[in-house]
């Protein structure tokens, strides 16, 4: 399997030859052609044509982030799965508003129960999380009853700050009290860790759609327009509470990260090169745990899922099969 390689020193990719190489004061390093399947990179680090046409050829994608870990853009290589009669279809489910409405639903619905599947979790373990419970599966009810995309995406909003007011029931650490969703750029240490976690999580979503044939331009639940990306967006929000909360939990709830992996900055607080590490290496092991499909006797790793619910999605638009969102079975 090939693997993800991160990058958080300044410096300059290269290449040299039929070799890549990342190279700064501190020394080369060589990196591994053949294994490797994109470059994540959070540093300041140059590029020239050279290296850009040889990872095309080796189809390694480059995904770029600014100083706060959030997701810039990426590189890709030639689409190699582009297809325009899926583009059609994506685009007529969009234009016709029942059939929008339709798939932003679920998203919420497969969101929101991977939300209260978390929370049930904690709250066999002594959390005390019920109230919160309550007030998620209300508004939940409200998706039902609006024919308005925005006024869903707001309730989908409502649900998620909802739930934020647990993670200081869940972690107990006063050192990452929540306060409020605080974005670009984070106010304090656990806004920071959320929002890092998924920039790397709308990466990996991104990564799968290249890998199917749907094209990453057209959501549902986020609207359509200049922006480049929605469907990997709609998409992270069903696998944001099982995999990008959780490790923040098991780090914060072991006492692995603390208050020294983070930097204040005028405007906000970053995660520094350690604290990113951590965070990267819980969430690697998170994306490799497999677990037993619900109906079948397939053990499959998180990535997998992610890639099984964009074809279930694919069968959807083609009028194969309904779409049914992954929910958690833990």
């Amino acid at each position: 399997m090939k693997k993800r390689i991160y990058i958080f020193q300044n410096g300059e990719l290269k290449r040299k030859d039929n070799t890549l190489y990342f190279e700064n004061e501190q020394g080369k390093k060589f990196i591994p052609i053949e294994n490797t399947s994109e470059i994540l990179i959070f540093g300041e680090v140059d590029v020239n044509k050279r290296f850009l046409e040889f990872t095309t050829q080796a189809e390694i994608i480059i995904h770029f982030f600014n100083h706060y870990g959030y997701y810039i853009g990426s590189f890709y290589p030639r689409e190699h799965y582009n297809s325009g009669y899926m583009i059609l279809k994506q685009a007529e489910f969009y234009m016709d508003m029942t059939k929008r409405l339709s798939i932003a639903r679920l998203f919420i619905k497969g969101a929101t129960f991977n939300i209260l599947r978390v929370l049930k979790y904690y709250q066999k373990r002594g959390k005390e999380v019920e109230d919160v419970i309550v007030v998620i599966n209300d508004i939940l009810k409200k998706t039902h009853l609006t024919d308005d995309v925005n006024v869903l995406l707001g309730l989908e909003g409502n649900i998620r700050n909802t739930y934020y007011q647990a993670f200081d029931q869940i972690t107990e650490n006063v050192d990452f009290s929540f306060e409020k969703r605080s974005r670009r750029p984070p106010e304090n240490a656990l806004n920071a860790l959320i929002s890092f976690g998924n920039s790397l999580l709308y990466v990996e979503v991104l990564r799968e759609i290249y890998q199917t044939h749907l094209d990453p331009r057209i959501g549902y639940l986020h609207t359509t327009n200049f922006r480049s990306f929605t469907l990997n967006l709609d998409i992270a929000e069903i696998f944001k509470p099982i995999i990008v909360d959780r490790c923040i939990f098991n780090l914060l709830n072991k006492r692995m990260l603390k208050p020294k992996h983070f930097l204040k900055e005028l405007n906000g607080v970053v995660l520094n090169e350690d604290g990113r590490k951590l965070l990267i290496q819980e969430y690697e092991t998170r994306l490799k745990t497999t677990i037993k499909l619900s109906g079948t006797k397939d053990e499959v790793s998180y990535s997998r899922i992610i890639r099984r619910e964009l074809y279930k999605l694919e069968k959807h638009l083609m009028g194969e099969k309904e779409y049914a969102p992954y929910v958690s079975g833990w």
